[in-house]
């Protein structure tokens, strides 16, 4: 019998994508089930040639899959993946409520695969931060090869990452100011049509916000508690698609073709990078697409061996569902899970 998967939050934007991921990429599922809060109750959802309707959380039986796929917010996953894990399944969460449970790995396939091996403690495995996964895959093949001490990111993150009603609202803005209409907030704190906000999620005491202290801790989580890293991170009136402007210094010197040699060859990460040609990635460029893109490296003259480089991902798959499938795909490689039996009892 192949595996059976539930997607939680099966309606959201990352729940679709879910969907379209395990389609595109024949995840070794037989049956798939999609699942949301009782107001979704009866809606559908595509899922390759099939339509699935979609099942009240409440009543879903758990018991009956193996994995489940969840994006349905920090608060539902606090008191869901709990009782879904207790039934059996393992959970993969999207959301940032279990990130920093000691107990519960925080993975990103390319960089650190084999940590889905401690998925035993709770049944859970937390997905990390948009922003997060897309930088991480960059910096492992410079840590790899020259160690990192620390990294200074600018983010430049698309209004997807604050959900659906956060890209209509950049749609609506745009058309009311051309008529004269003026837009009034409501998903961020100020006008984010023809303008940038440098605030993701709440200020925090020290005056950083909470999505630079994830991009950090989550970093040293994932990659080496060692490095130190520091965040600004901007919402700018882009649908789909997070940059990253990236200053790294490193324990050893590399050369910009040492660099770029790295990340052609690096796992999860596509260079486009020829200034001569005018080749560089924008989030136009990467929507729909897999990997981290990395464009303009350089050296960065006023820090010793410092580099400095640009990258872009699809925020809505490397950032959220295609790192939650890649996670499933390696507790298949793994032997967690089997096309041919059920989970491993936690």
């Amino acid at each position: 019998m192949a595996l059976r998967v539930a997607v939680v939050g099966a309606t959201g934007n990352v729940g679709r994508e879910l969907f379209n991921i395990l389609d595109e990429r024949n995840f070794p599922a037989d049956e798939v089930y999609a699942v949301a809060s009782r107001r979704s109750q009866g809606r559908k959802c595509s899922f390759g040639d099939r339509t699935l309707v979609c099942q009240d959380i409440e009543q879903f039986d758990f018991s009956k899959v193996d994995i489940v796929l969840m994006s349905a917010g920090g608060s539902v996953s606090k008191s869901w993946a709990p009782k879904i894990a207790e039934a059996g399944a393992i959970v993969i969460d999207n959301s940032s409520a279990w990130r920093m449970d000691p107990d519960v790995p925080l993975v990103v396939p390319e960089v650190n695969g084999e940590a889905v091996l401690g998925y035993g403690a709770k049944n859970i495995i937390a997905n990390p931060n948009c922003s997060t996964a897309q930088l991480v895959v960059a910096l492992k093949p410079l840590h790899a090869a020259a160690g990192i001490r620390r990294v200074v990111v600018s983010t430049y993150q698309s209004v997807s990452g604050a959900g659906k009603a956060a890209m209509d609202e950049l749609w609506t803005q745009t058309k009311g100011l051309y008529v004269n209409d003026a837009p009034t907030p409501e998903n961020f704190s100020r006008q984010i049509a023809f303008n940038v906000i440098p605030q993701i999620d709440v200020f925090m005491e020290d005056g950083f916000t909470k999505e630079e202290w994830k991009m950090r801790e989550e970093t040293k989580k994932i990659l080496d508690p060692a490095i130190e890293l520091v965040a600004t991170c901007v919402r700018v009136p882009v649908f789909v698609g997070h940059s990253e402007a990236v200053n790294v210094e490193l324990d050893e010197a590399l050369s910009v073709e040492q660099a770029r040699e790295l990340f052609r060859e690096a796992d999860g990460v596509v260079l486009i990078d020829d200034p001569e040609e005018d080749q560089f990635i924008t989030p136009i460029d990467c929507v729909g697409e897999w990997a981290s893109y990395v464009s303009r490296v350089r050296l960065d003259p006023t820090v010793e061996n410092g580099l400095i480089f640009w990258n872009v991902s699809d925020n809505l798959r490397k950032g959220a569902a295609l790192n939650a499938v890649q996670i499933a795909e390696e507790l298949v490689h793994r032997g967690v899970v089997s096309p041919d039996r059920a989970a491993v009892d936690a």
